[in-house]
């Protein structure tokens, strides 16, 4: 199993500011932000499911366009899988009608473009040899990250996440674990902002990372454009036994 980056930054401003999307050999995507967009229409054809964390915009902001690309092309819906609050914000506020075609009802509900799914928090979806788990986060909306499963171990995506005592939990009790990438967005300037938005600021993310038992390689994704040297700057010191790296696009973890 082989995941691609194809965006991980906190906000868009240039060709490298794509924001956050993972790309799962050549048919799953793990969110669905811009970063899709660099993908051709042939590429976008082979996405046959959707994993996302939770509904805000810079994680779901190509789905609908997505599905409205290649929907009508395929033989088969695409199936976006998600907790159950979150495909209810999907239903009600992007598939309605208003925002956005419902694709779930085109071309009719029997043979739709689009299926949205509920996922659980430690359930897990099994896709040939890969198994694709949800594990806990703590956000400002309803969110989770998910575990990545191969042949040679496991990566955790945080997705967006405050401290979260039950995603600590989860990471311990892996043996396989061999990545983790976890969001910083904050500088630590900004921790009071980090706070009320349910985001990481370096500070918050060395209390986290203390707190592992396991040694997986750590990567940090979702840096707010504008902040990147501050934050970078800060991820440099006070980390001990894990020393987190960033995340970059186009970056290929082998599982």
């Amino acid at each position: 199993m082989d995941i691609r980056v194809l965006g991980c930054s906190g906000g868009i401003g240039g060709p490298d500011n794509r924001t956050t999307s993972l790309l799962v050999d050549d048919d799953v995507l793990i969110d669905c932000g811009t970063g899709v967009g660099t993908l051709s229409f042939e590429q976008l054809l082979k996405i046959d499911h959707v994993f996302i964390t939770h509904s805000h915009l810079d994680h779901i902001a190509l789905l609908p366009l997505l599905v409205d690309t290649v929907g009508e092309f395929r033989t088969r819906p695409i199936i976006v899988h998600a907790s159950e609050e979150t495909v209810r914000i999907l239903r009600s506020h992007i598939f309605n009608w208003l925002v956005w075609p419902d694709f779930t009802a085109i071309p009719d509900r029997d043979h739709p473009f689009l299926c949205l799914q509920p996922l659980s928090v430690g359930e897990t979806l099994e896709l040939g040899k890969r198994r694709i788990t949800a594990v806990p986060a703590l956000h400002a909306v309803p969110a989770v990250g998910y575990r990545l499963t191969g042949a040679a171990g496991s990566l955790v995506f945080s997705g967006d996440t405050t401290l979260c005592d039950a995603l600590v939990d989860a990471l311990n009790a892996m043996r396989d674990l061999r990545y983790f990438i976890v969001e910083t967005a904050f500088p630590d300037a900004e921790h009071d902002l980090a706070l009320a938005a349910r985001h990481l600021c370096p500070s918050m993310l060395r209390v986290l990372l203390g707190r592992l038992v396991g040694t997986p390689e750590v990567f940090v994704t979702h840096l707010k454009p504008g902040m990147v040297d501050q934050i970078t700057s800060e991820l440099q010191t006070g980390f001990a036994r894990l020393r987190p790296g960033l995340l970059h696009n186009d970056q290929i973890f082998s599982l």
